[in-house]
């Protein structure tokens, strides 16, 4: 009975990640009069502070320092984790940046594409193996892709720029050792002091927006670390107690809400194009979890009668 309350602890702590991070372009929209480069420095700041704090309240705040020694001394887990904040940054930007200018059903586009890229990644550099469906999969997720690229006239860098950033971001996680918390900490004190910078020089120059445009948005700024850390600690604690496979089948909830956020609140375009590009998309998820699950099942022993 513990176990399967663990389980059910951990499919609400995921669905609830994926759940924020789906409605999170709600949150970015009031901030469209703010440049995504300023949202970002907030977000990366904020962010810092805000698990510093998780870090006093949970008792890991020792071990944060502890480990922080080690981590200079040890160029293996410095590069994954100075990496990972490089990627992880670019990724706010990019997704900041398309939300507020109109391209939030694109953004989700990335969001479907990024465990095919995992999986992609993982062939590449950790030597996995493609199963018969998984191959299926990508051919039908590169045909989804090139009806969009043929429909634009170009590459659709959004939503290839999202899903490769965060699959490579989820690569270098794999590096680390450290825990979710110091670890997510650990990224954001790498690019805080920059991020710092620009937000001292923007308020020196009088184009800051923090305290200089109205209350509400300088408190969304604020919020930003918030908004920002809350779903990857609860993704975090998540997945310490379901199985990978069942948060590749949740993993879909969040492009979802994305794209009927695009469509139905934000009225962008959706054309009879992008409709067929992502029904190729979605059979190749469908196909992708299909493997996933059919591997898994192999993978337990049958019980003996």
């Amino acid at each position: 009975m513990k176990n399967a309350n663990e389980q059910t602890k951990g499919i609400w702590y995921v669905v609830g990640a994926y759940l924020l991070w789906g409605f999170l372009p709600l949150y970015w929209k009031p901030l469209q009069t703010v440049s995504a480069l300023e949202i970002l420095a907030h977000r990366i700041v904020w962010s810092f502070v805000f698990m510093i704090c998780i870090l006093m309240i949970t008792g890991k705040i020792n071990a944060f320092f502890t480990n922080l020694k080690g981590l200079f001394r040890t160029r293996t887990y410095f590069l994954s984790v100075f990496t990972s904040s490089l990627l992880i940054s670019s990724n706010w930007l990019i997704y900041i940046w398309a939300v507020n200018t109109g391209h939030v059903v694109e953004a989700s586009l990335g969001y479907y594409l990024n465990p095919l890229l995992n999986v992609l990644l993982g062939i590449i550099f950790l030597n996995e193996t493609l199963n018969r469906w998984q191959v299926i999969s990508f051919f039908f997720a590169l045909i989804g892709s090139g009806i969009l690229a043929i429909q634009h006239g170009q590459v659709p860098w959004i939503a290839l720029s999202l899903a490769l950033t965060f699959a490579l971001y989820g690569l270098t996680k794999k590096l680390s050792h450290y825990d979710a918390l110091i670890g997510l900490t650990y990224e954001t004190m790498f690019v805080a002091p920059p991020a710092l910078l620009l937000l001292m020089y923007q308020y020196a120059n009088g184009t800051s927006s923090f305290g200089v445009e109205s209350f509400s948005i300088t408190l969304l700024l604020m919020g930003a670390g918030a908004v920002t850390a809350l779903p990857l600690i609860f993704f975090a604690q998540g997945t310490k107690r379901i199985t990978f496979t069942m948060v590749g089948f949740l993993q879909y909830i969040a492009p979802t809400i994305m794209l009927f956020l695009g469509v139905f609140v934000f009225k962008e375009g959706f054309s009879t194009v992008q409709l067929i590009s992502f029904l190729f998309i979605w059979v190749a998820l469908i196909l992708f979890s299909f493997s996933k699950a059919t591997f898994m099942l192999k993978a337990f022993p049958k019980k003996s009668h």
